[in-house]
């Protein structure tokens, strides 16, 4: 849900922008956060600041649980760490 939230803040430039610059590490995609978060905390854009204050959190809490897994994790990724239990992370052995 806070994704959806988040995406209709944004106009659709800025989703494909952000779509068509991938991070190539989470350790890149963390600095790149709070970069941002500065940014945003010096234009008092509230908002933005709790949005990627979240997102940094959760890829902070990645990186912790998969130590040996360098690549940036997409939104999927992330909240199956934080909900293992939930339907849409299941794995099926066949």
């Amino acid at each position: 849900m806070v994704l959806q939230e988040t995406s209709r803040k944004m106009n659709g430039s800025q989703l494909a922008s952000r779509a068509a610059d991938p991070m190539k590490s989470i350790d890149e995609h963390i600095k790149k956060d709070q970069s941002e978060i500065e940014s945003a905390r010096a234009s008092g854009d509230e908002a933005k600041v709790r949005h990627l204050t979240e997102e940094l959190q959760s890829l902070e809490e990645y990186k912790e649980h998969n130590p040996e897994d360098k690549h940036d994790p997409t939104s999927l990724e992330l909240y199956c760490d934080a909900n293992p239990e939930a339907d849409e992370c299941r794995v099926y052995d066949d």
